[in-house]
């Protein structure tokens, strides 16, 4: 890359705290808010956990895209459906049946369909570990890419933990996104710090590279992307979102045909029958998890 990614990162964790702390003090004022965050300390500690592990799937995502191709990228990415469903069953002492196990492994195998492409013709042999554009090995790579499917699933499912449990039940969802941001941004700093690379990071051609309308589009996208999710754990839950994720690659290959004309293959339409076969799957036994109130009891939204 051209630019520093981690910093990209905490540009983004920065447009995401401005976002959040403009929404809550619109709602609720400044002086409520330094009071309630005096008296909720305990819960910015808290947040420290998932912003920890956001910040190294970030940075990870990053790294692994420089050593894989999109297609195993994603491929093994798709991980994450069934590791969420096993970290929401040990965080919330919550069994899942076995219509919503089956509509998890479905929604996998649908992700995984998407991604296969036809190998292009050529005259060479195919590499050993290569299936229609899949390139595996198991080496440092593939166990950072393990690490980046467990921060993102326990920093989901923690997260959900927090926004819906009884020790953060008092603090306004808003301010329960200021200090996540915050706590991202000192662990992303500490990531530049301990890399040696905040120089870089604040050099002017750093910022240069960074101040092109296509990274200033993911910087604003990530952002939210980011605020989005929190309403969406607050008020659903973290299997859902795997099936949310999962219709996102399928909406995105549908508009990159009627936008773009980029042909959509017999993967898609097989991945698209299987995720919708998945979906009808979940529908008749869906996961229900409202937040509790301060009393510990759960609350219907």
């Amino acid at each position: 890359y051209a630019y520093n990614a981690t910093t990209v990162v905490l540009l983004t964790e920065l447009l995401k705290l401005v976002i959040a702390t403009v929404i809550h003090v619109k709602d609720s004022g400044c002086q409520d808010m330094m009071m309630t965050i005096r008296e909720n300390a305990h819960v910015f500690a808290l947040y420290f956990v998932p912003a920890i592990l956001y910040c190294l799937y970030n940075n990870l995502a990053f790294v692994n895209l420089l050593h894989y191709d999109p297609t195993t990228y994603f491929l093994l990415l798709q991980l994450r459906v069934v590791v969420t469903g096993v970290i929401f069953q040990v965080l919330f002492s919550k069994q899942l049946s076995r219509i919503q196990w089956g509509s998890l492994l479905l929604l996998t195998l649908g992700c995984v369909v998407k991604q296969l492409h036809p190998r292009p013709a050529s005259g060479t042999t195919p590499s050993s570990g290569s299936l229609s554009g899949f390139h595996f090995a198991i080496n440092l790579h593939f166990f950072l890419i393990l690490l980046q499917v467990f921060c993102s699933c326990f920093a989901g499912v923690y997260n959900e933990y927090l926004l819906k449990g009884r020790t953060s039940a008092g603090v306004p969802l808003m301010l329960q996104n200021v200090f996540m941001y915050f706590d991202s941004i000192i662990a992303n700093s500490l990531v530049l710090g301990l890399s040696g690379n905040f120089g870089t990071a604040i050099s002017a051609s750093n910022f240069g590279a960074i101040m092109n309308w296509k990274v200033l589009a993911i910087i604003l996208n990530n952002a939210l992307v980011g605020i989005v999710t929190s309403l969406f754990l607050k008020s659903l839950n973290s299997i859902l979102k795997t099936f949310a994720s999962a219709l996102e690659i399928m909406f995105t290959a549908v508009l990159a045909w009627i936008i773009f004309g980029i042909s959509v293959d017999i993967y898609t339409v097989a991945a698209i029958a299987i995720v919708s076969t998945a979906i009808y799957l979940y529908s008749q036994n869906p996961v229900h998890n409202p937040p509790k109130d301060t009393t510990g009891k759960t609350s219907e939204i």
